[in-house]
C-alpha cells in the first residue's frame, strides 16, 4: 500500500475550500438518511461537499473518481451531574427572547450534546489521515488539506441552514410595566371560555388587561379586518399598559403587548398577574377536546417499529408533509414506482439532492425499510428502566422538503400548510417527473363530466376534467342535533354561565351527500342554443372510479379577514365519511352501504339508466322502437316528451337507431373509451363544420356516438384539440398519413366503485394555517397513529374526526 502522504499529495488538487454559499452536506446523506450520528458515520466528498452513508460513499466514489472524503462521526456525549442545572445533564436552557432558531437570543439548535470525530479518508482503500498524520506531511498538503478541513467545520451544513432561514423574528425585551404593574382588587374573576369584547361582542382577537381585566377587542388592521381597537381605546383612556391576548396563554408563557411600549414584551411576572384574575398558568393546556382524540391522548399506546412503521421528524410545522407522506408510502404504486425499483439510485445524477426521483426514492425506502424504525433516547434516562413512549429516532425529511417547496411561495416556509394542498402539490409534480413510465398519481385520477342543462331551451353541454379529490361539503344546517346546538349556544351567551362544553354538530353522512349531488344553478348563463344569458342548472357526476378515492371533508370556511377557518370547534360528520358518487346514475351509479360500521366499506353497483318509463310508452305508442325510445329518453335526460320527440325525429335515419342503447363506459374496458363504430354521418357532419375527422372521431367517442352531444363537446374543449392541425379541407395532417386514432386523452383507471377505508389524516386546530396534523392508517387489520415521530397502536382511531380520507378498491 503506498504511503498516505503521498496518496494525499497525489489527490490534493481535488480537495476544495468551502466558500461562503457553497452548499455543505455535512449532516445527511444525499442518497439515504444516514448521518454522522449513524453507524459508519457521514462521509463528506471534499469536492463536490456532497455527504454519503457507508452503504453508497463506495457507489460514489466509483461513479466519480473522487478520492478524498471527509468522515465524520458522532457520538452523544455522557451526561454528567452538575450542581447549576436539574440533573439532566444539560446547562439551563435561557428563555428565548427572539422569534428565531440558531442566532441570540432565538431558540438552540442543538448541536452541543455531540462529540465529533473527524479525520480524512482516501479510497478505494480507506486509508485515514488524523490529524496527528497531517501535522507529519509537507507544508503544502498540510495548509490546503486543514484549510479545507476548517471551512467544512465553520460552514453552515444546508440542513442547519433551512432550519433558520424562515426563523428570524422580533426581539421581545422585558416591559419596563411588569416588575411594578398595579392590578385593581375589583374581584374580576376570568372564565377559561366564551370570551367576548365588552364593547362590541367580538369573539376573535382578544385581549385582557392585566392592570383591570377588561376582556377587549385587538387593533383594527389597514384593510379594515381584525379588531375594532377596544383594547387600544381602553389604554388611550385609562393609561393600563400591559394586555395579554386570549388563547395564548400555556404553562409556557403568552403573547403580552405593551401599548405604552407600543411592542411585544416579556412579562416575568405573568403567572402572578394571571393569577390575580383566577388564571393559573401552569396548570392552562393547549386546545382540548379534538386535540386530545385526535392524538389519543390520555390512553396507553403501544409502541410500533419495523418496515413500514418509520416515524417523521417535525421540522417545524412540517407535520401535514409529514401526513401524507406516510399515506401516500402506502399505496402499492408508489411502492413499486419509488422503492421496490432500486435502480433509481443508479441512475441518479451526479448531484441528487435536486433530482426529483432520487428525493422521493430516498424517502420512500427510509419510511418503509425499517432501517430508521429505532426508539429514540432519552436524554433525561439514564437507563433502560422507562415506560416506552412511542418517539422513534425516525428520518428528517430535509431534503425531500427543500426539493418540492422549493420556489413555492408556501411550502419553502417553515408555516403551517393546508394538507390538501399539499397532496395535491405533490401530485402535480409527479406528474410533471412522470411524462416517461409508470405514473403512480394514476391511482388516484378520475374523470368528472359535468353536464350543463339550459334551462330555456332544454339543451346540454357536457365538459369532461380529470381530477384527483372528492371534496365533500358539511351541511351545516342538516345536523341532527340541533336542540343540543342552540342550547349550547345559549350557555355560551349567558354572561354567568361560566365555562360550557363544547358541543358538536352531528351531521348524517346522507345530507353530505346530498349537498354533494344537488345541482348547482348557473344564473347569467350565455346559452348558444338561444343566443341570449339564461338559466342554466348544472350537474356533476363521476365518469370513471379510480383505484383510490380520496374525499376531503370541507371544515373549512373563510372568515371576514380571508383566513380559512373550521366550520366551529369541531362540526364534522358523526361517522367517517364513505366513498362518495354523485347520484347521477346515468353511467356510474351511487354508492351503497355494505357490512357494518366497522368494515369501512361500500360499493357501488353499475345500475341501469333510470329512465321515464311514461315517456318511453308514449314514444313506443306513437310506433317507434322500443330501444330507440329508451335512448331518446336516455340522451334528453328524463326533461319530458317533446325533447324526446325531437331526438327521435332527428336521429330517424341513423344506422343504429333501433340497436340496443349502450351506456357510456360500459361497453369498453377498463380505462378506456367506447369503441363502437361510428355514424359516418355524423363524421361527415362534424367535418363539414371545418374540423378534422380525427377531431370529430375523438368527439363522437367522448360521447357515445350522439351528434349533439359531440357538437358540444368538441365546441367546449377547443383548447384540447388545438394541437391537431386542421386543413382546409378539414382533415387533419395525421389522417393525410392514415392515423385514424385521435391522441390519447388522459389515462384513467376504472373499475368496480367498491371500496374500503385505510388511512384518513385528522386536523387540530381552528385554521389551515395552524395547528397540527396526525395520520392514521391500517397496516395488517390494525389501525396505527402516525404523529410524527411517534409510532404507535391506534386504540380509539377517531374517524368521525377526519380531514381527508383515502379509500381503496376491494377486489372480489
Amino acid at each position: 500500500m503506498a504511503d498516505v502522504g503521498d496518496v494525499l499529495m497525489s489527490v490534493l488538487s481535488t480537495i476544495r475550500v468551502p466558500r461562503p454559499g457553497d452548499r455543505v452536506h455535512k449532516d445527511e446523506c444525499a442518497l439515504s438518511f444516514a448521518s454522522p450520528e449513524s453507524e459508519g458515520g457521514l462521509y463528506v466528498c471534499m469536492n463536490t461537499f456532497l455527504g454519503f452513508g457507508s452503504q453508497y460513499v463506495d457507489r460514489h466514489h466509483a461513479r466519480s473518481g473522487q478520492r478524498a472524503y471527509l468522515h465524520i462521526t458522532r457520538t452523544r456525549k455522557a451526561q454528567k451531574e452538575d450542581d447549576n442545572n436539574s440533573g439532566s445533564g444539560d446547562p439551563p436552557k435561557k428563555k428565548p427572547t427572539r422569534l428565531a432558531i440558531g442566532i441570540e437570543g432565538g431558540f438552540d439548535v442543538e448541536q452541543e450534546q455531540y462529540e465529533e470525530d473527524i479525520k480524512v479518508v482516501i479510497f478505494p482503500d480507506r486509508q485515514e489521515v488524523t490529524s496527528e498524520d497531517l501535522a507529519t506531511m509537507p507544508d503544502v498538503v498540510k495548509e490546503r488539506v486543514s484549510l479545507s478541513i476548517a471551512g467544512f467545520m465553520s460552514a453552515d451544513s444546508v440542513s442547519h441552514a433551512l432550519q433558520v432561514q424562515q426563523w428570524d423574528g422580533e426581539v421581545r425585551q422585558e416591559s419596563r410595566h411588569a416588575m411594578d404593574l398595579k392590578q385593581l382588587d375589583n374581584g374580576l374573576k376570568i372564565p377559561p371560555s366564551g370570551w367576548r369584547c365588552e364593547v362590541c361582542d367580538l369573539q376573535e382577537n382578544l385581549w385582557m388587561n392585566l392592570t383591570d381585566g377588561k376582556v377587549l377587542c385587538g387593533r383594527r388592521y389597514f384593510d379594515g379586518t381584525g379588531g375594532n381597537n377596544h383594547a387600544l381605546l381602553h389604554f388611550q383612556q385609562m393609561g393600563f399598559p400591559l394586555a395579554v391576548k386570549l388563547g395564548t396563554i400555556t404553562p409556557d408563557g403568552a403573547d403580552v403587548y405593551s401599548y405604552d411600549e407600543d411592542d411585544m414584551v416579556l412579562n416575568p411576572k405573568l403567572p402572578e398577574h394571571l393569577s390575580h384574575f383566577g388564571i393559573d398558568m401552569m396548570t392552562m393546556e393547549k386546545r382540548v377536546g379534538e386535540w386530545e382524540v385526535i392524538q389519543e391522548s390520555g390512553t396507553t399506546l403501544r409502541p410500533l417499529s419495523g418496515p413500514g412503521l418509520t416515524g417523521m421528524k417535525n421540522l417545524g410545522n412540517s407535520c401535514y408533509l409529514n401526513s401524507v407522506m406516510q399515506v401516500l408510502f402506502t399505496v402499492p404504486d408508489f411502492q413499486s414506482k419509488y422503492v421496490s425499483n432500486i435502480e433509481i439510485f443508479d441512475e441518479a445524477p451526479s448531484d441528487p439532492t435536486h433530482d426529483f426521483k432520487t428525493q422521493v426514492a430516498k424517502l420512500g425506502y427510509g419510511l418503509l425499510s425499517g432501517e430508521y424504525s429505532k426508539p429514540a433516547p432519552d436524554p433525561g434516562e439514564d437507563n433502560g428502566t422507562a415506560e416506552p413512549r412511542g418517539d422513534q429516532v425516525g428520518i428528517a425529511p430535509r431534503m425531500f422538503k427543500a426539493l418540492v417547496g422549493r420556489g413555492h411561495p408556501e411550502f419553502s416556509t417553515n408555516r403551517q400548510q393546508d394538507a390538501q394542498e399539499f397532496l395535491l402539490h405533490f401530485i402535480n409534480m409527479v406528474e410533471r417527473n412522470c411524462r416517461s413510465g409508470a405514473n403512480p398519481s394514476e391511482a388516484f385520477r378520475f374523470l368528472v363530466e359535468e353536464r350543463i342543462v339550459c334551462q330555456q331551451s332544454q339543451k346540454a353541454k357536457y365538459t369532461q376534467r380529470v381530477d384527483y379529490i372528492v371534496q365533500l361539503p358539511v351541511p351545516m344546517d342538516q345536523a341532527t342535533n340541533t336542540e343540543e346546538l342552540q342550547e349550547a349556544e345559549q350557555r355560551r351567551e349567558e354572561a354567568d354561565s361560566g365555562p360550557t362544553p363544547t358541543v358538536r354538530a352531528q351531521i348524517p353522512f346522507s345530507a353530505c351527500m346530498a349537498a354533494l349531488s344537488e345541482p348547482e344553478v348557473l344564473s347569467d348563463f350565455w346559452s348558444s342554443a338561444v343566443q341570449a344569458k339564461t338559466t342554466a342548472t348544472k350537474t356533476t357526476r363521476f365518469a370513471s372510479f379510480p383505484d383510490h378515492l380520496v374525499i376531503q371533508i370541507k371544515k373549512f370556511t373563510f372568515g371576514l379577514d380571508w383566513v380559512p377557518k373550521k366550520l366551529g370547534e369541531e362540526l364534522l360528520p358523526e361517522v367517517a365519511p364513505p366513498p362518495l358518487m354523485t347520484p347521477d346514475v346515468e353511467v356510474k351509479g351511487i354508492l351503497g352501504s355494505y357490512g357494518n360500521e366497522e368494515d369501512d366499506s361500500l360499493y357501488s353497483p353499475l345500475l341501469s339508466p333510470v329512465l321515464d318509463d311514461s315517456t318511453v310508452s308514449q314514444l313506443c305508442e306513437m310506433g317507434f322502437p322500443l330501444e330507440a325510445c329508451r335512448k331518446a329518453v336516455y340522451y334528453t335526460g328524463n326533461t319530458g316528451i317533446d325533447g324526446a320527440m325531437n331526438w327521435v325525429m332527428g336521429h330517424m335515419d341513423d344506422p343504429d337507431f333501433s340497436a340496443p342503447l349502450v351506456l357510456p363506459g360500459c361497453s369498453s374496458a377498463p380505462g378506456t373509451t367506447p369503441t363502437e363504430s361510428l355514424s359516418e354521418e355524423h363524421l361527415a357532419t362534424i367535418v363539414s363544420m371545418g374540423f378534422s375527422r380525427d377531431q370529430a372521431t375523438k368527439a363522437l367517442r367522448a360521447t357515445s356516438n350522439v351528434l349533439e352531444r359531440a357538437v358540444d363537446w368538441i365546441f367546449s374543449h377547443l383548447d384540447d384539440l388545438e394541437s391537431m392541425e386542421v386543413s382546409e379541407g378539414g382533415r387533419s395532417a395525421a389522417d393525410s398519413e392514415g392515423s385514424r386514432e385521435p391522441p390519447p386523452g388522459p389515462r384513467v383507471r376504472d373499475g368496480p366503485g367498491k371500496y374500503e377505508l385505510f388511512a384518513f389524516i385528522s386536523h387540530m386546530g381552528t385554521s389551515t394555517m395552524c395547528g397540527h396534523y396526525v395520520c392514521h392508517i391500517k397496516k395488517d387489520q390494525q389501525w396505527v397513529i402516525f404523529n410524527d415521530q411517534k409510532v404507535c397502536a391506534s386504540e380509539k382511531p377517531p374517524k368521525d374526526l377526519g380531514y381527508l380520507y383515502f379509500y381503496r378498491r376491494v377486489t372480489e
